[in-house]
């Protein structure tokens, strides 16, 4: 695990020194609800992940540092919209940026990082910047098309499990997996293992997703980071929901019903009621063999990928311990 604390302190200290230059650059309105959208914390999974895959066919560049940085400020610029999007009080604890700033203000240096995030990568040699930023550029639309899925599936009382998986891979896993595959190529990787390497990122990212999903319900608050029960609470079509909508019949089916076109209701109370609907149609253990049936995909993927088994170890590591989050 030492490896895996030596990237994580490297990129802590890459993030730290630009959110500094952001702090002096002008005009601060505009530079500094950037500088502290990036200084509110997170776990850094997408720069942490480009810098291991880059590893695993090379040495660390600075180039490579600031590609990790782009993918963490554009990831925070998708946050720091998807806020303004729900009218999010909190992220990660803190303020939103529109509630500490204004909503116009935090549009506006959403828009900056994400043209900022471009930027990152002008280190690059010629050639390799071009197939990187096609990659990044592509992702960047997907991620938007995920987020727009998941606000149509909102109003939509017919979405499938299956255009549900879509959702996520593109609101979720398609950053996660562009990111490695940009430090894979960064450091070298032929087609081939770049290819493996985003395959790896989209099965981990989809898997991650639908465990997220499933700790909501059941997760320990204490180590899972949130209140559980929230999508529950929102009505959120989660692959547990989903799951239970198909499955459900006859009074099980009338009760979740009844409890989904509620308005006022005691939280707890509802909570209680469709976990309690969950359990009897075991749909947790539905969603739990899908998403190992994910994380197994993802992991014959790594195996393919051709460097020794020793360089693809971190990257196993990470994906392990993200996927074993206590319940």
């Amino acid at each position: 695990m030492k490896r895996l604390e030596e990237i994580q302190r490297i990129v802590e200290t890459h993030i730290e020194a630009e959110i500094e230059a952001l702090n002096i650059r002008e005009p601060k309105h505009l530079y500094a609800p950037i500088a502290y959208a990036l200084g509110n914390g997170g776990k850094r999974f997408r720069p942490r992940l480009l810098l291991m895959a880059m590893e695993m066919f090379s040495q660390l560049t600075p180039q490579g540092l600031d590609a990790a940085l782009a993918v963490e400020v554009f990831h925070n610029f998708t946050l720091l919209h998807d806020d303004i999007m729900d009218d999010a009080d909190l992220r990660r604890g803190k303020d939103t940026v529109h509630k500490k700033f204004n909503p116009n203000t935090a549009i506006l240096s959403g828009d900056a990082m994400m043209i900022s995030s471009y930027n990152y990568f002008k280190g690059l040699a010629p050639d390799l910047r071009a197939k990187v930023l096609d990659i990044f550029t592509q992702t960047a639309l997907e991620v938007c098309e995920g987020q727009q899925y998941d606000m149509d599936f909102e109003n939509q009382s017919d979405v499938e499990v299956g255009a549900y998986i879509e959702m996520i891979r593109l609101k979720t896993a398609v950053l996660l997996a562009a990111s490695m595959k940009i430090g894979a190529i960064i450091g070298g990787a032929n087609e081939v293992n770049a290819n493996l390497v985003y395959d790896f990122g989209i099965k981990v990212g989809i898997s991650f997703q639908i465990q997220d999903d499933i700790l909501d319900v059941y997760g320990n608050p204490e180590t899972f980071g949130k209140e559980v029960g929230g999508d529950i609470v929102s009505n959120k079509k989660t692959i547990l929901m989903l799951q239970a909508m198909r499955d459900a019949k006859g009074d099980e089916l009338d009760k979740l019903n009844e409890w989904l076109s509620k308005e006022v209701f005691d939280r707890e109370e509802k909570i209680a009621a469709i976990t309690s609907i969950y359990d009897k149609l075991n749909v947790r253990q539905k969603a739990e063999a899908i998403q190992q049936s994910y994380f197994d995909q993802a992991l014959e993927s790594l195996d393919q990928i051709s460097v020794s088994v020793e360089r693809k170890q971190p990257l196993r590591t990470v994906a392990i311990s993200l996927l074993r989050r206590d319940v």
